[in-house]
C-alpha cells in the first residue's frame, strides 16, 4: 500500500464527520442535561457489567462509564487508567472538531483541518484490544482486578 494512499483525504467525509460530529455534540449536552436532571437512571442499572458479573471478566468496554466520568471531572489520568479510549476519542474529538471550525470559519485560510484516516481507526480498535487483553491477563494470571 502506497503513503500516498494512506494519507489521501475525502473533504466530503470530513464535512460528513464534521456535521455528525456537531450532531453528537448537541445529543450528549441534551442527553448530559437529562442525566444531571434525574432522566434516564434506568439505563444504567447499578449492578454493572452483564459480561463481569456472569464470567468474572471484564469486557473490552469495560471501566468506559468510569472514564467518562473521570474524565468529565477533569481526571485525565484516572481516566485513562480507566479505559484509554475515551481520552484518545475526546483528544481526537476535540482536535478534528476545532480544526476544522477554524478552517471553516476562516474559509480555507487556516488549512489547518484534520481529516479523517482509517489508521485513527486502527489505532483505536488496537487501544481496546490492548486495554482489553491487559486487564483481563492482571486478572486471571495475577488475581489482581483493575477496576476494582
Amino acid at each position: 500500500m502506497k503513503i500516498s494512499n494512506i494519507l489521501r483525504t475525502d473533504k466530503t467525509l470530513d464535512f460528513s464527520f464534521y456535521i455528525i460530529g456537531w450532531v453528537c455534540l448537541i445529543l450528549a449536552l441534551v442527553l448530559g442535561l437529562a442525566w444531571k436532571n434525574g432522566y434516564f437512571l434506568w439505563i444504567f442499572p447499578p449492578d454493572g457489567c452483564v459480561l463481569h458479573n456472569l464470567t468474572g471478566y471484564y469486557c473490552p468496554g469495560c471501566g468506559g462509564t468510569r472514564a467518562i466520568h473521570a474524565l468529565l471531572h477533569g481526571h485525565i489520568v484516572r481516566s485513562f487508567f480507566y479505559h484509554p479510549i475515551v481520552v484518545y476519542t475526546a483528544v481526537f474529538f476535540g482536535w478534528f472538531m476545532l480544526s476544522q471550525t477554524i478552517e471553516k470559519a476562516s474559509r480555507g485560510r487556516f488549512a489547518i483541518g484534520m481529516h479523517y484516516r482509517d489508521i485513527y481507526l486502527w489505532i483505536a480498535l488496537a487501544i481496546v484490544l490492548l486495554n482489553w487483553l491487559v486487564k483481563n491477563l492482571f486478572l486471571a494470571v495475577f488475581g489482581i482486578a483493575l477496576l476494582g
